[in-house]
């Protein structure tokens, strides 16, 4: 506890010229820093001669957050600042470093969100219009980064979306001289494309990757399962954020490990004698926009229900998305997740639907297009009864829109079905 304590009073050695923190630093004390407080007076509440410097220089950026796990944040950072903790992550993993230090390309399948905030940044590099519809070039983040995705719903993916993307794919395998390449993901829209390749007659043709990343929202289990069945590669989870950087990293098994270099992190109950834990970090690794005891807006769970960070063995969706129980406590999208991979191993997209306190449908879509069988949807009912106190009706649908933001939302709130927040 000493070295946390001296690591925290390091870093607020750190930020004593930052308007924002003038007065935690008068009082002593610094209370919980939210996001809306973030955006208060930006950037002058940021504002020192050294950050003034390096944006005069380029050495620091003003950017927006791509907004897709919560409402767009302004945020000041170095350039490329969080794909320079994706591949130091990637460089150092026990499991896939070898891919990157044989040089493979990375395939990012994500949201076309990311897609076009990278042709964004192609195009004013270029000072020009980013075009409708962004071409290979555009999509190149990096010597080393590609994005494929040009459709908000995956689930849309025509026969020429596929085919196209299969072969952006093999040809930056083939390029290798070893035939390897990395595959950058959101689980869910990976599992959409092996679904529709699948349909398509083109699985035989799907390039295999030497490693695969999955960090962008929660893997439910049932994908997790699906992507593990279909390649033999390393399968790696990261958690962070655009503001944050990675935080932890998976093993190729699922264990989480800290990787908090200039970090201080607690964990705060999201209710007292809760075991769901708000995630709050302190954090200097982005020099220009160093952030003390910020919400990160993430829940974790422990190995042994203590608020101990070094023990995270799940981070189990937003904070905003708990799910608060007539009966007292919340649930959150780990919890429904848990019941639904051991109850119904064969569905794949759901979104749980509130009627009130005591009632709830669930939607669901699955691998193989059937409805659950009645055995597998009485124990799910049992299961969500029991955990949440909800009957629950279950409806079984050949698609459930993707929000505007490319996530899927697993609780509906206020009759919108299709939207979580962003990055």
């Amino acid at each position: 506890m000493d070295a946390h304590r001296q690591t925290l009073s390091e870093m607020i050695e750190q930020v004593r010229d930052i308007p924002i923190y003038r007065r935690s630093i008068e009082a002593g004390s610094f209370p919980i820093l939210e996001k809306p407080e973030i955006a208060r007076g930006f950037p002058d509440s940021w504002m020192t001669p050294r950050l003034a410097e390096a944006l005069r220089t380029g050495e620091a950026e003003l950017v927006l957050s791509t907004g897709t796990n919560h409402a767009r944040m302004q945020i000041i950072r170095p350039p490329l600042f969080l794909l320079g903790s994706y591949y130091r992550l990637w460089s150092e993993h026990p499991d896939i470093a070898v891919t990157w230090q044989q040089g493979c390309q990375r395939v990012s399948i994500t949201t076309v969100l990311a897609t076009e905030h990278v042709a964004r940044l192609n195009a004013r590099r270029r000072g020009a219009e980013a075009p409708a519809l962004p071409g290979l070039a555009d999509r190149r983040l990096d010597a080393r980064t590609l994005y494929l995705n040009l459709r908000l719903d995956p689930a849309h993916w025509d026969r020429g979306d596929v085919e196209r993307m299969l072969d952006e794919m093999t040809a930056v395998q083939q390029a290798h001289p070893r035939g390897w390449y990395h595959l950058d993901c959101d689980s869910l829209h990976l599992a959409h494309l092996v679904r529709k390749a699948d349909a398509c007659g083109a699985w035989a043709r799907f390039p295999r990757p030497a490693s695969i990343i999955h960090a962008y929202e929660l893997t439910p289990r049932n994908v997790r399962r699906f992507l593990q069945q279909r390649f033999e590669c390393p399968i790696i989870d990261l958690f962070g954020s655009t503001e944050l950087g990675y935080l932890y990293y998976s093993d190729r098994h699922g264990q989480y490990w800290p990787s908090l270099d200039r970090m201080h992190l607690e964990l705060i109950p999201v209710e007292e004698g809760s075991t769901i834990y708000s995630i709050i970090v302190s954090s200097v690794r982005n020099p220009y926009m160093p952030l003390i005891r910020y919400r990160s807006g993430d829940c974790a769970e422990t190995v042994d229900g203590s608020p101990d960070p070094l023990r995270i063995r799940r981070f189990c969706g937003r904070e905003r998305e708990l799910l608060w129980l007539d009966r007292g406590g919340a649930i959150s999208h780990a919890h429904l997740d848990d019941w639904i991979a051991a109850a119904a191993t064969s569905i794949f997209i759901y979104q749980l639907h509130p009627e009130g306190t005591r009632r709830a449908r669930l939607l669901y879509t699955t691998f193989d297009d059937r409805p659950i069988d009645p055995a597998a949807a009485r124990a799910l009912r049992r299961s969500i009864q029991e955990g949440a106190g909800l009957e629950c009706a279950l409806e079984h649908r050949a698609h459930i829109a993707i929000g505007k933001s490319g996530k899927y939302a697993w609780l509906a709130r206020g009759g919108d079905a299709t939207e979580r927040g962003g990055l």
